[in-house]
């Protein structure tokens, strides 16, 4: 069971960028066209990039609401919980929630930098990464250490770009990278190629995990008439096309020492897949050009971990899984999140889940994986 000292960490949350976060960082040269904040049709916020208008300020920043009020996304920040964007509004809402520490993913950038992705200006984009990483560093995370685990983006189209951008937000204490789990999907080189080896050896040198979170290789394909239902039903399963091709790849032979955490793609489907996977390998390694030597199920416990939010499935099958490889996540403020009950309903899912195991799971794995130690003794 989940004991009152396991302090709660939550490896996927979101974070509402306020309307300075660029303003505050660009250069001069790209305020103009970097993205701020206009209204339009008497009081709408949104943000304005390059000549693009970005319509929601608060994409999915539901938390507080009732579901039946889910659909309609915040057109102004009054809209939304304080919590969303405001780091002393957020903290508190965490002791609400019963969370002890989070990771948060960007929202207008989109979750790995897509939107800045189909910039036209590149060099802006850069900056806009770079500003974004040093809002998350120098004034999010710096507010409370030991209760937020920094994760940075980087500029993924220019690969010696993002090398210099690991190698400099290491520095300031980024623990984590967020990136694209399916590069192919956005018309770039795949895992299989050699594309994307500056990068990786840069954030194994760096011990940054790559935080992979679900839609960042874009949405699921459905039936062109299907209601939005069913798309939100399936984004897991691009966590489940993206470890097969991970394990079936050159990855985790050339970087050994990498990790990858499956952002809110769950965990319930991960047995079978790592069955699949093993069988195929066994059947067809000899010919298909995948590594011969190294079963992938054995490759799965030494660099992906899943993360969940509600999977009574996965945490039945935790020892198929691996318990040193599942880590919780809040989701906050998305639609998906228990907030304001998250731990309340954590506990209720691991009640005859060994204290050990409830402890990994809860708090020890994302210290262990994200390099995040406790400040004090519990």
């Amino acid at each position: 069971m989940l004991r009152d000292d396991v302090q709660l960490i939550s490896v996927d949350d979101h974070v509402i960028e306020h309307e300075r976060v660029w303003l505050d960082r660009l250069p001069s040269k790209h305020l103009e066209a970097g993205p701020h904040i206009v209204e339009v049709d008497g009081g709408k916020q949104v943000w304005k990039f390059e000549d693009r208008i970005i319509p929601t300020i608060g994409l999915n920043a539901v938390a507080g609401k009732d579901p039946k009020d889910f659909g309609v996304d915040p057109v102004s920040f009054d809209e939304m919980l304080p919590g969303c964007y405001d780091v002393t509004a957020r903290l508190a809402d965490m002791d609400t929630d019963g969370v002890h520490a989070q990771m948060c993913f960007p929202s207008f950038p989109g979750f790995a930098g897509g939107t800045l992705f189909a910039a036209e200006d590149k060099d802006l984009a850069t900056a806009c990464v770079v500003a974004w990483n040093d809002f998350i560093l120098d004034e999010w995370a710096a507010v409370a250490p030991d209760r937020f685990i920094p994760m940075v983006m980087v500029p993924f189209w220019d690969v010696p770009a993002s090398v210099a951008e690991v190698e400099r937000t290491a520095a300031k204490g980024a623990k984590a990278v967020t990136f694209i789990e399916a590069p192919h999907r956005l018309g770039l080189p795949s895992y299989h190629s050699d594309h994307w080896d500056p990068f990786l050896a840069a954030a194994q040198a760096a011990d940054l995990p790559l935080c992979l979170h679900f839609g960042t290789g874009g949405a699921p394909v459905t039936a062109p008439d299907a209601n939005f239902a069913v798309a939100i039903a399936l984004f897991g399963m691009n966590s489940q096309f993206t470890t097969v091709d991970l394990l079936l790849s050159p990855v985790f032979h050339h970087f050994p020492r990498l990790r990858v955490a499956l952002s809110e793609g769950g965990i319930g489907w991960m047995p079978y897949v790592l069955e699949r996977v093993d069988y195929t390998w066994e059947r067809h390694r000899w010919y298909t050009g995948v590594n011969p030597d190294v079963r992938p199920s054995d490759l799965f416990r030494g660099h992906i971990f899943g993360c969940f939010i509600a999977d009574n499935a996965g945490i039945e099958e935790r020892d198929l899984i691996g318990v040193d490889n599942i880590m919780f996540e809040g989701d906050y403020p998305h639609s998906d999140s228990n907030f304001p009950a998250s731990r309340k309903k954590l506990a209720d899912v691991l009640f005859d889940v060994p204290d050990d195991d409830a402890r990994k799971i809860a708090e020890d794995n994302a210290r262990r994986v994200f390099n995040f130690p406790r400040s004090s003794p519990a």
